[in-house]
């Protein structure tokens, strides 16, 4: 299959800079085209690599009937339906996703974090060079109680891996973290963002602020499992 770049409308610019900025905060190497999606070499155990499309492309249907290799996810923005209906079966779809985009405006989030939490950025400083930031907040116990990742890509700034841990969750955390991603993005002149989000993580970023932009869906191999 020849590599061509994917074509550019104002859809594909968001989609375009959401698959930059992941391979970025996952320190990965960049995206390569892929037909009429992307593919990146992420190399982990359960992510051998990923296929990444804007929509429900055609060739989703000939990478599914041709790669029989574990932990390669296909990923597009359609329905898990959508996918569904392309894909041979054995190919898993995975729980459903959302990609989401914000304008300029401040998130809204509680003002103070909790007594004895506190507020670590990583990188802030030399996001210009690396293009990433990391936030954390820290419990009274010193361990991390929430986190989450930023890239800068040309206009956008991407949020990624945004966890809570179970033990410190609905004190504002989370959007502690995303407050102070956000304020990283405006001080480097990225007043746009998108990310995409798990079903519980849709209602965290609808509440303050974010807009869906439309439906995320995953298929994968899953290794066998030696008896």
């Amino acid at each position: 299959m020849i590599a061509r770049m994917p074509t550019t409308t104002a859809r594909t610019d968001i989609f375009n800079a959401w698959i930059r900025g992941w391979a970025i905060t996952r320190e990965v190497a960049p995206p390569l085209p892929h037909a009429d999606g992307w593919r990146i070499l992420v190399g982990q155990p359960k992510q051998v690599a990923r296929y990444v499309f804007e929509r429900a492309s055609p060739t989703l249907r000939e990478l599914g009937a041709t790669i029989s290799t574990p932990w390669v996810l296909l990923k597009a923005g359609a329905s898990a339906d959508e996918l569904r209906a392309l894909l041979p079966a054995s190919w898993e779809l995975q729980p459903d996703g959302f990609m989401m985009t914000c304008g300029d405006a401040p998130f809204r989030a509680r003002a103070d974090l909790p007594a004895g939490y506190s507020l670590h950025i990583d990188d802030d400083a030399a996001a210009a060079r690396t293009r990433r930031a990391h936030v954390q907040v820290r419990a009274p116990d010193g361990g991390i109680a929430a986190a989450g990742h930023l890239a800068l890509d040309d206009r956008f700034a991407i949020y990624d891996r945004i966890v809570t841990d179970p033990g410190h969750r609905r004190l504002g955390l989370g959007q502690a973290v995303m407050r102070a991603l956000q304020a990283i993005a405006h001080a480097h002149g990225r007043h746009a963002g998108v990310l995409v989000a798990t079903p519980a993580g849709r209602a965290l970023y609808e509440s303050i602020g974010w807009r869906l932009h439309g439906p995320w869906a995953t298929a994968v191999i899953p290794a066998t499992e030696a008896p």
